[in-house]
């Protein structure tokens, strides 16, 4: 699999130590993993594009075969852009697995051609989310267990610490 791109999408509001884990893990089985981060999304984002951006970069630094860019529409379109052939999704809980698996299904419908591959966080990472992070941050609480250090200094910056 090392002569294939792979696309890890997400909205990273913020990237975690999870998320991390998972793109370590990941660029060691692929050619080049590309961490996209969704410009659009449903969810109301603590963090803009390019405060989430400037964290993933800081984050990803060490990572020699890794890329950060956003996307905004179909993943799969976004995926055949970046000539990926691999869709990474990262798995914490069995509770992930029903709306990742309905994702990949849909993806696969769209864009027969491109794969859907699951990836689980070390077991200390497994409950962690962005989520909770935010909910930790909004009162007062300390994140540097949950998150990188450029996630911190970001967030701290946003809220005014």
């Amino acid at each position: 699999m090392a002569d294939l791109n792979a696309i890890y999408p997400g909205t990273f509001d913020p990237l975690t130590l999870g998320h991390l884990d998972v793109i370590e893990r990941a660029s060691s089985l692929f050619g080049k993993i590309i961490v996209s981060a969704a410009i659009s999304t449903a969810k109301n984002t603590m963090l803009n594009i390019d405060e989430r951006i400037e964290i993933i970069k800081a984050s990803v630094k060490h990572i020699s075969n890794c890329e950060v860019a956003t996307f905004d529409g179909l993943l799969v379109d976004h995926a055949k852009s970046k000539d990926a052939s691999v869709i990474i999704r990262g798995l914490r809980a069995i509770s992930d697995f029903e709306y990742e698996f309905q994702m990949a299904l849909t993806n696969r419908k769209i864009a027969g051609n491109i794969e859907t591959v699951f990836l689980m966080p070390g077991e200390k990472y497994s409950f962690i989310s962005s989520t909770l992070v935010r909910e930790i941050a909004k009162y007062g609480g300390d994140i540097r267990d949950f998150v990188p250090a450029a996630a911190v200094s970001v967030i701290e910056r946003k809220l005014g610490k």
